[in-house]
């Protein structure tokens, strides 16, 4: 793909996202019109999201197409409103990115754009199509979805006896976080929750756990929850201060889901990233693990192939197909403090049933991505790959979003992790300079 990524279409904002490739954009879905009459639209609080959102407007329009803006909400409330309008949406985002990204994400009825669809969309970016004889749309209003929306958390005890700190990353969150998670706690704190159109992802939410940590520390609190700019990833910060990641929240909900004859297939998707010793305590639970390719769009491949209804990644992108179809931080969020209440104890208590392989990430940043599959480079991943067999992991792979290559390494022994990290980040680095 030229344009789209693992994760839509995403890259600086005003350079390569700008008025003509957002006006293509919106202009490309009118190949769309005999699946749908309209789309939605919604952004996150970054301040080219304006910029973005009307030149996609115009363009849909110009195609025929109607309009409704929801304005900025999380991208797991345009994918609902997709579902529920029947319709395409649009949501401008980069997750967890600094301000200066932006981003662009399809989806069709609430699930992510496919390949074949994505490849049309390109078309007309590459080679503008003349529409002048298209009758053209309007921007419609639709004041309901957002009360549908918040239906979804309806069937669930309020005032749960805990102090809980919430960080919105002054992102899109704040539209649902706000509304629903201060009834289920008897004291709900919010930081970084005053998005001024660059500060979205800043030292804060789910890629900046510090400052989180050191306020659940300062105030007391039972947990801290974190969510990424756009609301769909979800990590916590336990009673002791240690991280929850995805992983982490996806066995807790798994042996929630089993106890309840809940969880389909006996069945969990998780990415190749995740830590061996997740995958063992969940074969200890009697649930199956399938592992994908990174990237929550192979997750939701899995999930569809193998009729299952949880899984994720440990960046805390979940999906339980128990309450939603799509990955929502601020609904997972909820789902947490359900579990916490069904189990009767404190989430570091439920950490506590997995034993942790060592594991360690090194990100090479600015670098060319296709490092990553040099001959020399793939040689010593898989020769790595047959020593530690079963009992270990390595992965090299280029990020889908960022200029960076990612290398992953877990074993039972830590000496062992270190050495191979070493290995082959300096290898990659010898790689780098024979390029230039």
């Amino acid at each position: 793909m030229k344009y789209f990524g693992t994760d839509g279409i995403r890259g600086k904002a005003y350079e390569f996202i700008d008025e003509k490739l957002s006006f293509l954009v919106g202009k490309s879905l009118y190949q769309f019109k005999n699946q749908v009459d309209k789309i939605v639209i919604a952004r996150d609080t970054r301040e080219s999201g304006k910029m973005i959102v009307e030149n996609i407007k115009k363009g849909a329009i110009l195609g025929g197409l109607n309009v409704v803006d929801l304005g900025v909400v999380a991208t797991p409330i345009l994918a609902f409103a997709a579902k529920e309008l029947d319709c395409f949406g649009v949501m401008v985002t980069a997750s967890h990115n600094p301000y200066q990204d932006n981003g662009i994400k399809i989806f069709n009825r609430g699930k992510k754009s496919s390949p074949e669809e994505e490849v049309l969309i390109e078309n007309v970016i590459d080679n503008d199509i003349d529409l002048t004889n298209i009758v053209v749309g309007k921007e419609l209003e639709n004041n309901e979805i957002l009360l549908k929306y918040f239906q979804l958390y309806e069937y669930f005890p309020q005032n749960l006896k805990l102090k809980v700190a919430f960080d919105l990353a002054n992102g899109a969150g704040i539209t649902s976080a706000k509304e629903v998670l201060p009834k289920f706690v008897s004291k709900a704190l919010f930081i970084a929750d005053k998005p001024d159109g660059l500060n979205i992802n800043k030292d804060s939410g789910s890629t900046h756990l510090d400052h989180l940590k050191a306020f659940v520390k300062k105030n007391k609190c039972d947990l801290g929850i974190a969510f990424d700019g756009d609301a769909d990833r979800v990590l916590v910060i336990d009673e002791n201060l240690e991280v929850l990641d995805g992983d982490l929240l996806i066995y807790v909900f798994a042996k929630y889901l089993k106890q309840e004859s809940l969880l389909k297939n006996n069945i969990v998707v998780l990415s190749k990233m995740s830590n061996l010793g997740i995958i063992k305590a969940l074969n200890n639970l009697g649930i199956k693990v399938i592992q994908t390719e990174v990237g929550d769009k192979y997750i939701f491949q899995a999930l569809d192939q193998n009729q299952a209804v949880l899984g994720g990644e440990n960046s805390g992108h979940i999906i339980n197909r128990t309450i939603f179809d799509t990955g929502d931080g601020v609904l997972n969020a909820w789902y947490l403090l359900k579990v916490i209440q069904y189990f009767g104890k404190k989430i570091g208590d439920l950490k506590k049933e997995v034993s942790f392989y060592p594991d360690k990430l090194v990100n090479i940043k600015n670098i060319d991505k296709e490092i990553a599959f040099n001959e020399d480079v793939v040689s010593l991943v898989n020769e790595y790959r047959d020593k530690l067999g079963e009992d270990g992991k390595v992965l090299v792979r280029p990020s889908g979003t960022e200029p960076l290559i990612r290398v992953s390494v877990s074993c039972e022994s830590q000496a062992l992790v270190d050495q191979i990290i070493e290995d082959l980040v300096k290898t990659i680095e010898m790689k780098r300079e024979e390029s230039k």
